[in-house]
């Protein structure tokens, strides 16, 4: 596209326009005191001039009408508007008008001649530019007056660097042989006025010093006269040239190597043309086929063939004419006596420059004897065809020529051909292949065995085989080595077996160590409830009646009983989970509730510790479907957990916030942190951080666990974050979000008293059985016991109870039989009989119900829990 000669932006171009108007406008009003009425548009004409030539006719028309209008109001009377009634106001018009045409007529035209010329010069710019040869264009003083693309590219310099510079400092130019400077053809060219070529062998020195060699001319510019005005000059790289004529003699030198090369070679080597026309015939092939040259030399590649092969060389042609290479192609030839021979054929596809493929050349290699000493090797191959070993041999250069049919069948080949054609370094996989070429293999052939054990692939499934690869030498009469072979056992099973052994034994040795702290630590929180206990027993027998004694030895006793029955429902409800026992009981829950309830629950050990709990919670409700009991017991125990690995004085921040569909819940704590290697094990079973030295180790290690189990039966997860040892640790929960609030469920009634009830407790812990029938006599029963099966049914008929505590695991009968042959008796079916027994798991509370249960309960029994079951099953009675 031809260049517009106006400057700027069309847009840029009519602001300038108009602001030349504007400004001539302005000029008339300032001189208006001076001139008067007198040339009220003389001011116009260049403003005029300017926007035709700024931006054509058009706009300076506008200009002109616009200024008029202006001007006539501003400056001709009456001013303030345009009387054309008057002859002397039509003819001032009339004469502006046309002074203005003329004006905008030169403009119009100028514009013409200028776009003319840009065009001129701009088809000779691209003309310059597009062409390949460089060129230079000079004054008549020799000095450099233009360059195109291609001179500053060759002779490194910028045009605004060459421009009026000698043209012999910017085209330096010497003699390819003597060095020496070569006068520049273009000063005789401006000093005859003749084209003048460049000499043979002349080399362009570039700015930076390098050089490249050049031809072409130089010739006379000449002005419209005829008179030398200057000189171009055109020369080009002939680097490109030069390579290919040094390439076509170093082809002629190579031509003459590989054709002694040729002659020399000790395989068979010939040339034929695409229908089988024999063109050479090395010295080998005289030796292998018995054929001299001036005899083979244009006859047909039959002459070697055997008749009923000549197919198989159809079948060579047409794979040649596809461009293939064949090569280590065995096959039968024949000798001018009439012998046939093995031969081992690579033949390679010939072309032309085109690329087109004109002929064949094929190299024959006499196997012969190679193949008739595999022969009588063979003769060995039987006695170990049926072996179930990988058995195999090959010759030096790793080309199998035998593998048994139970070696075939571990890597995965068809048949014996098949191995062939596959060299011995594909049989291992890649990583394996150097240590066994590289270095076992040359020991072997030093020391004539070797054995290691490597993976082998299997070519059909790609999967490893580990193979005790044996390998031996088998050597010639004269003890060379003249082949390898091997014998080598499946040892797969082994080495998974080790591995499995060695991983077995490393599990079992993490587990027993973690099953001996488990029992230390059992042992260890098992005693420590247990010590107070007996503490204040003793302390109740020495009380002698002093009831704050008696008060704070009760709430001890009862504190240590309830951190007994925690320890006892962790491992309980840890089993259930394993085992996939425990069921939840979901229902409605609001997450503000189950959140105070934990914190319920752990507030004594947080004013124990004298931690400071921070709690954020959203201020719109969080619902939730989930079994509350189960979220508190979560959320209790991640609380627990950071107030036991946090110093006393610490801090512990619970906050929550909705998250899409889900609820984020944190507990962060200022504790002693968690090692980064324990991060991703701090949830499995026994996992415990240590504790600083003046912190006690609590706990069982299995918080957690149950903590990430019911979380998952829920639909949620946690995350154990933590910055290294002493810095803190956060545990994230997340739940899912139920849609739309849902109602939440009465709490149960608080159970009445329990009193007025004739109860038989049945246990053979006598301990167990007084203590409870004692408690039962203190709140208003009469209680009756018994210590086995037998004696139950005894006293349920003696006595005629209305309750019947009934432990399960009973001498002489189990408390089902029992709870059987009562149910039996007329008088036994409207006693309520509950179970009172150590086994809770969800299947014992069906066969308790089998056996015709009324209810079931686990030691150690909530005597609350006992009292609202009673309530429903069995209504008030009056004592007596």
């Amino acid at each position: 596209m031809v260049r517009d000669p106006r400057i700027g932006h069309p847009l840029l171009r009519h602001a300038l326009s108009a602001g030349a108007l504007a400004a001539v406008v302005l000029l008339r009003w300032l001189l208006d005191p001076v001139l008067g009425d007198s040339l009220p548009l003389v001011t116009l004409y260049g403003a005029v001039a300017a926007a035709a030539w700024l931006s054509g006719y058009r706009v300076a028309i506008a200009a002109c009408l616009v200024g008029y209008v202006a001007c006539s109001l501003l400056f001709i009377d009456p001013r303030g508007r345009i009387d054309l009634d008057n002859a002397r106001e039509v003819v001032g018009l009339a004469a502006y008008l046309f002074t203005c045409a003329l004006i905008i007529g030169l403009g119009e035209a100028m514009q013409r001649a200028q776009r003319r010329a840009v065009e001129g010069r701009e088809v000779l710019r691209v003309t310059l530019r597009s062409i390949g040869d460089a060129v230079i264009t000079t004054d008549l003083a020799g000095r450099v007056s233009s360059m195109n693309d291609a001179a500053q590219s060759l002779t490194g310099w910028t045009v605004a660097d060459a421009r009026g510079q000698p043209l012999d400092r910017v085209f330096h130019i010497v003699n390819e042989d003597s060095r020496q400077i070569v006068a520049s053809p273009a000063m005789r060219a401006l000093r005859d006025g003749v084209v003048v070529g460049l000499a043979n062998h002349t080399l362009l020195v570039r700015k930076d010093g390098s050089e490249c060699p050049i031809d072409d001319s130089a010739a006379p510019i000449r002005d419209e006269n005829g008179q030398v005005s200057g000189c171009v000059l055109i020369f080009r790289d002939v680097s490109v040239q030069r390579r290919l004529d040094q390439s076509r003699t170093g082809q002629l030198i190579t031509a003459r190597l590989l054709a002694a090369i040729v002659e020399s070679s000790d395989d068979a080597i010939i040339s034929k043309t695409l229908q089988g026309t024999i063109q050479s015939w090395n010295a080998a092939a005289e030796r292998v086929f018995g054929h001299r040259a001036e005899t083979a030399i244009g006859q047909h590649i039959s002459l070697v063939i055997p008749p009923e092969r000549i197919a198989e060389e159809d079948r060579i042609i047409e794979r040649l004419k596809l461009g293939e290479r064949i090569e280590h192609f065995e096959t039968e030839r024949l000798r001018a006596d009439g012998q046939r021979i093995r031969v081992s054929l690579t033949i390679s596809p010939i072309r032309n420059d085109a690329g087109e493929v004109v002929g064949a050349s094929k190299v024959a290699r006499d196997v012969t004897r190679q193949r008739l000493a595999e022969a009588e090797r063979e003769k060995f191959v039987t006695l170990v065809e049926n072996s179930t070993d990988f058995v195999a041999m090959f010759d030096l250069q790793g080309m199998p020529f035998f593998v048994n049919r139970a070696g075939l069948l571990k890597v995965g080949l068809d048949d014996v051909d098949a191995a062939r054609r596959t060299p011995l370094a594909e049989f291992f996989f890649p990583e394996d292949r150097r240590r066994i070429l590289d270095a076992f293999l040359p020991s072997v052939l030093q020391r004539g065995h070797g054995e290691i054990e490597v993976r082998f692939r299997n070519f059909a499934t790609e999967q490893a085989r580990w193979m005790a690869f044996k390998v031996l030498t088998l050597k010639d009469k004269a003890g060379q080595s003249i082949a390898l072979a091997t014998v080598s056992q499946d040892v797969t099973e082994r080495k998974h077996l080790e591995d499995n052994l060695r991983r077995l034994a490393s599990d079992l040795s993490e587990a027993d160590r973690r099953k001996d702290e488990f029992l230390a630590t059992l042992a260890h929180e098992l005693r420590n409830p247990l010590a107070p206990l007996s503490n204040m027993l003793a302390v109740m027998q020495r009380a002698e009646g002093d009831a704050g004694v008696m008060q704070r030895a009760r709430d001890t006793m009862q504190r240590q009983l309830g951190q007994l029955v925690r320890l006892v429902d962790d491992l309980l409800d840890l089993n259930r989970i394993t085992h996939n026992r425990l069921e939840l009981r979901p229902g409605p829950v609001e997450l503000s509730t189950v959140i105070r309830q934990a914190i319920e629950a752990s507030q004594p050990l947080i004013e124990a510790a004298g931690h400071q709990l921070h709690v954020t919670m959203p201020a719109e409700p969080i619902h939730l479907r989930a079994d509350p009991a189960r979220l508190t017991q979560v959320f209790a125990n991640l609380l627990n957990n950071s107030i036991k690995y946090t110093r006393h004085g610490g801090t512990i921040e619970l906050a929550a916030q909705r998250e899409g569909d889900q609820v984020r819940v944190s507990v962060k704590d200022s504790g002693i942190g968690i090692p980064r290697d324990k991060l991703e094990r701090i949830f499995d079973m026994f996992t415990q951080v240590r504790r600083p030295i003046e912190q006690p180790q609590e706990g069982l290690g299995i918080g957690l666990t149950l903590v990430k189990r019911l979380l998952q039966m829920h639909g949620g997860s946690i995350e154990a974050r933590s910055d290294g040892e002493e810095r803190g640790s956060e545990f994230v929960v997340r739940l899912p979000v139920v849609a739309a609030p849902l109602a939440t469920a009465e709490p149960p009634p608080a159970a009445a008293p329990l009193r007025g009830r004739r109860i038989l407790v049945v246990d053979d812990n006598t301990d167990a059985a007084l203590s409870l029938a004692m408690l039962l006599e203190m709140t208003g029963n009469t209680a009756f016991t018994a210590h086995d099966g037998a004696a139950a049914l005894e006293a349920a008929e003696r006595y005629r109870p209305d309750v019947l505590l009934l432990d399960i695991g009973l001498p002489k009968l189990s408390g089902h039989d029992v709870c059987r042959h009562l149910r039996a008796q007329p008088w036994g079916q409207d006693i309520v009989v509950i179970a009172l027994t150590g086994w809770g798991q969800e299947h014992d509370r069906r066969r308790s119900h089998d056996a015709g249960f009324d209810g079931h309960l686990v030691k150690p029994v909530d005597y609350d829990a006992l009292s609202q079951l009673l309530a429903s099953l069995h209504p008030e009675r009056t004592p007596g």
